[in-house]
């Protein structure tokens, strides 16, 4: 399988470009979508098969070529962005069918929307399996450009106001990033690396130790300060709830579940490869202080009664935080909590997003302000919702209570006692604040009790509730056999 690693590399965000190319050819709204499914399928299949040789070669090197480099958490990230993609595809044309645009049902303007859907997976699949540093901010700068007309698609007021916010804001935070990748460049350049291959991955591990600790800081700072507005960090994350909550449903589920956590890889590995040089303490310092930040800042918000997609995107903001806290603890535990962490943060916000389909057709009203009473009116998208909250809440046995169990125990053990006291019990007022919205919201009564006729929009839900919940226990079970694995303690060591 290995032998086909540099072909997938290349077919799969290819695949990708493919869809985007037969949605703009697309004459009717039902031939977009035939079209956008009959590539996602091949498109996810070809992530998937890169994913799982990624993945089964344990603690053995990474795979890379003159572009490309595929590692464990690559493997890992393309499982994630493979699977929340092809949902998105699917659920779309619930989506498109109960937007309330008239617009929005023409055939030309779904044909831009799978065409700029395509472009945003296809950049997305590029980030965890390109090889340069330059490049990979060239990526992510794409996935802005996609999913900020994406944000925008509704062509609400508000909708409008978030893409044009999020563009600006992480725009000016990815030009922070290149200043730090030009210093880079420029040390890279004064010890005879020169050109475009000197920020590969493998390059700048290699000339780690002899680059000079000054110019390495500033660039390491400049590149994370600049990427936390991407990831969402805070205090950096003003776009996050707005574009979250204003973007169609399916790319919101891509914005939480695959763009944050890509870029979150990027930073992870700038930390590994600069560490030799800047110093772990000053690597894991900054880690953390955005993790633990972004998890206190988040909490507040929990505590309100907020429109569910918004709610989602403050509880991405508390989740991202976490990841974050795990990576700067760096201890093995920790690394199993985060890989865990990822993948079960993934399946339980899409499904969220995907249940805002059904959720605002029931209830218009629902887009401003908290949800009422859902399982009156729809017992299955009351499910999905319920899942999606008890999941990203932390209760057992959900995958992120052990995940979270995990990255605590491993700042335990790496002398940060502190800092996971004050993360326990920051986490602990963030369950309290899910749990209020999923009694008050989903299983609460309501004064218009009454159910209704089940809709197309959740046919599709009902689906995603028995697979991802079923994915979502299988990762707990898989979870147990994380710490100790030869996958982790490669990631640990920050092996690349």
């Amino acid at each position: 399988m290995t032998d086909l690693v540099p072909i997938l590399v290349v077919v799969v965000p290819a695949l990708a470009l493919v869809g985007m190319l037969l949605a703009l050819l697309a004459r009717t709204p039902r031939q977009a979508h035939l079209l956008a499914l009959a590539t996602a399928v091949p498109t996810a299949a070809g992530a998937l098969a890169l994913a799982a040789t990624a993945l089964a070669r344990g603690g053995l090197p990474a795979l890379r070529g003159q572009w490309y480099f595929l590692d464990g958490a690559s493997g890992l990230m393309l499982a994630v962005i493979a699977i929340v993609g092809i949902c998105s595809i699917a659920v779309s044309p619930a989506y498109l069918r109960t937007s309330g645009r008239r617009w929005s049902t023409a055939a030309r303007s779904q044909s831009l929307y799978y065409a700029a859907l395509f472009l945003f997976w296809a950049a997305l699949l590029a980030v965890p399996i390109v090889g340069n540093l330059a490049a990979a901010w060239l990526i992510i700068e794409a996935t802005t450009a996609a999913s900020a007309l994406l944000v925008a698609f509704s062509g609400r007021r508000d909708a409008l106001e978030a893409g044009w916010k999020y563009l600006v804001l992480t725009t000016l935070g990815l030009s922070v990033a290149l200043l730090g990748i030009i210093v880079l460049a420029i040390s890279q350049a004064n010890l005879g690396h020169h050109g475009l291959h000197a920020l590969d991955w493998h390059s700048l591990r290699a000339a780690a130790h002899g680059l000079p600790r000054d110019s390495t800081l500033i660039a390491f700072v400049l590149l994370l300060a600049g990427l936390a507005t991407k990831i969402g960090w805070a205090p950096v994350h003003n776009w996050l709830p707005d574009a979250h909550s204003e973007a169609p449903a399916p790319i919101s589920a891509l914005l939480s579940a695959a763009l944050l956590p890509s870029v979150l890889l990027v930073a992870w590995r700038v930390k590994s490869i600069l560490e030799p040089s800047v110093g772990s303490a000053t690597t894991r310092g900054v880690f953390i202080a955005f993790g633990l930040t972004s998890i206190l800042v988040a909490v507040p918000f929990l505590w309100r009664s907020l429109p569910w997609k918004r709610l989602l995107a403050y509880s991405s903001l508390e989740h991202m935080g976490v990841i974050g806290l795990g990576i700067g603890f760096g201890t093995p535990l920790a690394i199993a909590g985060v890989v865990l962490h990822v993948a079960g943060h993934a399946l339980a916000k899409a499904l969220g997003f995907y249940a805002a389909l059904p959720l605002l057709r029931i209830d218009p009203d629902a887009a401003k302000r908290a949800p009422e009473g859902v399982v009156g009116d729809s017992p299955s998208t009351a499910a999905a919702m319920g899942v999606s909250l008890l999941t990203l809440s932390g209760l057992p046995p959900s995958p992120l209570f052990l995940s979270e169990l995990l990255i605590l125990l491993g700042g335990i053990a790496a002398g940060d006692a502190l800092v996971s006291a004050i993360a326990l019990i920051a986490l602990a007022l963030g369950f309290l604040g899910l749990l209020h919205a999923l009694i008050e919201g989903v299983v609460g009564e309501h004064a218009r009790h009454h159910r209704r006729a089940r809709s197309r929009a959740e046919r599709p839900i009902i689906a995603l509730t028995a697979v991802l919940g079923s994915g979502l226990l299988a990762l707990t079970a898989a979870g147990l056999l994380l710490p100790g694995s030869g996958f982790v303690d490669t990631l640990a060591k920050g092996a690349l």
